[in-house]
Formats: C-alpha cells, structure tokens, sequence
C-alpha cells in the first residue's frame, strides 16, 4: 500500500489539531502461528509485533512492505463472542499498482482466490483472497493509484540521485579541503610541532598551518571562520589562499601582511563573513616568537621555569572592517617552554551535564603531560575532549597546533617575570 497514495495522505504537518491516522485492524483466527505463516510467507507481510503476556495472551500484528495500517491476528478463546468472527472477516482491503502480478506471485504460494483479475465499473481491477481462516480480503487496483506510484517512485528516484550528488560532492569538497592543510612541515632545529583538525562535518571553517617563510623562519596559524558546513569551507579556502599569496612579507612587516589579508578578505567575502586568527612568527636561530591574535582563542603558553602566559588578543577579527589594524607582540621561546593554540571546539565542547571543557581542564592536560613531545601532548589534549564530550555526533571542528621548544638556541637570556610580555613591536624590526 502506497503511504502517500490518495488512500493514504500524508498527514499537513502544519495543521491545527492533533495528529491521527488508522492503525490497527483485527482479523480473528485460530490458531496465531499458522497464520503468521499464511501472512509472511505467503504474502510477503512482516512481524510488528510479537509480544506474550503473564495472563498467557499473545499481541501479534502483521503488516505489508509498504503502509503503516496493521493487521492484529487474533486467536480468541473457544467459548467467547469473538471465536465466533473466525472466518468472517469480508472487508479489509489491500491496494497494489499490479493487481495480476501479485494474483500470480500469491497463487504460485498457494493462495486461494475467489477469481482471476477483474474489471469493475469505476475503473479498476480487483480480485478476493481468503486466508487460513476463511477470512476474506479485497486485492485492488486501478490506474490513477498507478500513476500516484510510479510518480512517488520517480521523485523517490530523482531525491536518490540529488543525495548521491550531493554525497559526491561533498566527499569531493572533502577531499580537496584536506589538501589545504599543510602536507610538508617546515624542519626545525629548536621547535617540536604538531597540528590537527578534526572537523564536525565533512568540511568544514577550522584551519590551521605551517607557513615556509624560508630559512630558520615558520608560521604557525590558527584560524575558525564564521558559519558551518560548505559556506564555513569556502571561507576557511579563502583565508588560506590569501595568507599564503601574501606571506611574502609576513616575517619583515607583519603588520602589513595582516593587513593585506583583512583587505582581501573583506573584499572576497559577503558582510557578515569574518574570522578569528592567531598568527606567530617563529625565528629558529634565536627562538624569537611574533604574534598577533585576532579576535581569536587566547593561546597558551606554558614556560618550562616560570609558569603559564596567556597570549590574548591584540586586534579584532579579521574580514568585518574595511579600515582594520593591528598590533604585534613580541616574545621568546626558551627550551621546554610549550606553545598551545586552539579553537573553540576544544573549550566549548560539554558533557551530558552541559559543562564546558573549558581552559582550565586544557591548562591541566597541558601540565600533566609537559615532558612528552608535542605529538604526545596534542593527542592527550584530544583524547582528553573526546572522553569528557562522548557525543556520537561531533558538535564542533576541533582545531589544535602544540609546539614545544626543545633545544638551546644561540641567544639566551633569562626568563621574564610571569605574566610579562615584550613591548610592540614596529613593521621593519
């Protein structure tokens, strides 16, 4: 039975009132096992529900492939009322497109009709069955039922394709967002990274990377463009594209380089789009570290000998403003110290209790592991998120780069006071 046949409407879920529809009808037999047999094997029916009771009575009902209305087999007891409806039942009607097909596929099964196929006067074909009781059934059809299927089948068709489409294209934008995040890493002789994006849905607007400026020189990047799924995609696209076109001058005038990329961004982009940025320049030789947040995640920064520093923002977000400027700060890496920049993903997941994961547990996490290497920490870092937020589905990308200094570098100094930072630091330095 076609479910949005015009027999079977589907319900407005729009309208005033409460929702009701037709779910059950009884068909009295003898014995409830040999007519499940008759309805499953003979007429393809499936079991609804199959369920026995203290009292000794069993609830057993029956349904075709397609409809939801079912057929309850009842087996009353010998002495009463309903023992006497065995056999009686005349009038549930079953609907099909192909009338001759299943008076054919049913007879080969040892079904007993009344007649072959026939034609009525308002148009269709009909024929009568009984089941092991003698209860008898109603098989129809005609042409404007037909017409209703073979549509439905159609657009059932047609919304196949558009989703297999879309899975493909996703599967596809996936892909070639995979390849935006960085695929070589800059060598290092004073600096262990690692970074990770794990995103919520097949893309998504997390970044982060690994810019060569040459020599001892690197970026590191983290980035989390507004909105979700495609839109979020081609924006994060957009930002890695115009980093890396104007990263010439990153190291020199850092300054200019941001500004460079707020002014292609908000050019490229529609009026609500923006993005949060934390970008550090990283000096190999002296372990000099230059940064600017955007609006951004305050990263950490966890010192070997002195305690934790917070690298908050310097300037708003890039992309909303034509007119934009920042700061840039300016600090030093020294061995042992860790480096840790995120997204929201991490701070924001929540438990079942709806509890924030918070900094402070990435502040522990990040101390309880500091003598591991960077690989290790990320990991723990992840690990530790995905076991206080078990959801099965991801709520949000999760976007991690831990970089720990690991050697000496040739210029030492002693390490500042906790909490204190570098004075600014002016586009040429």
């Amino acid at each position: 039975m076609g479910s949005a046949s015009p027999l079977h409407p589907v319900p407005p879920l729009n309208r005033e009132g409460p929702y009701l529809r037709l779910l059950c009808v009884n068909i009295f037999v003898r014995d409830q096992e040999r007519s499940l047999r008759f309805f499953v094997d003979c007429l393809g029916f499936g079991v609804v529900v199959d369920e026995n009771y203290e009292s000794g009575g069993r609830w057993l009902a029956v349904a075709p492939p397609d409809g939801s209305t079912v057929l309850a087999l009842v087996s009353p007891r010998r002495n009463s009322e309903e023992y006497k409806l065995i056999g009686r039942s005349r009038h549930a009607v079953l609907v099909t497109e192909d009338v001759m097909a299943k008076y054919m596929e049913w007879q080969g099964r040892g079904v007993r009709f009344h007649h072959p196929p026939q034609t009525t006067l308002w148009g269709g074909i009909f024929t009568r069955f009984d089941d092991v009781d003698g209860n008898s059934f109603a098989l129809v059809g005609r042409d404007d039922f037909v017409r209703e299927i073979e549509a439905q089948r159609r657009a059932a068709a047609q919304k196949l394709e558009a989703e297999r489409r879309v899975a493909q294209e996703l599967d596809i934008a996936k892909r070639v967002q995979w390849r935006l995040f960085p695929q070589n890493l800059p060598q290092l002789k004073t600096l262990d990274y690692a970074g990770i994006c794990i995103q919520a849905r097949e893309v998504g607007g997390d970044y982060y990377d690994f810019l060569d400026f040459g020599g001892t020189r690197m970026g590191l990047v983290v980035g989390d463009t507004s909105g979700k799924g495609i839109g979020a995609a081609l924006l994060m696209a957009n930002l890695q594209a115009n980093l890396r076109s104007q990263s010439a001058v990153a190291v020199s005038k850092p300054e200019r380089f941001l500004r460079s990329v707020n002014q292609l961004f908000f050019d490229n982009t529609t009026e609500s789009s923006y993005a949060t940025l934390f970008f550090a320049a990283y000096d190999d030789r002296t372990g000099r570290l230059r940064y600017a947040n955007c609006g951004h995640q305050t990263a950490l920064l966890l010192r070997k000998d002195t305690g934790l520093e917070r690298l908050g923002s310097t300037c708003t977000v890039l992309g909303l403003f034509r007119e934009w400027d920042c700061m840039v700060e300016d600090t030093k890496l020294f061995p042992g110290d860790i480096l840790v920049l995120y997204t929201d993903g991490i701070t924001e997941a929540f438990n079942d209790a709806y509890e924030e994961y918070g900094e402070q547990r990435l502040i522990e996490i990040l101390e309880r592991h500091h003598q591991r290497s960077s690989r290790e920490i990320l990991d723990a870092i992840v690990d530790d998120v995905r076991a206080f937020s078990p959801c099965e589905q991801q709520r949000d990308d999760i976007t991690l780069i831990v970089a720990k200094c690991r050697k000496s570098v040739a210029v030492r100094r002693a390490p500042k006071p906790r909490g204190s930072r570098a004075a600014v630091a002016h586009a040429g330095d």
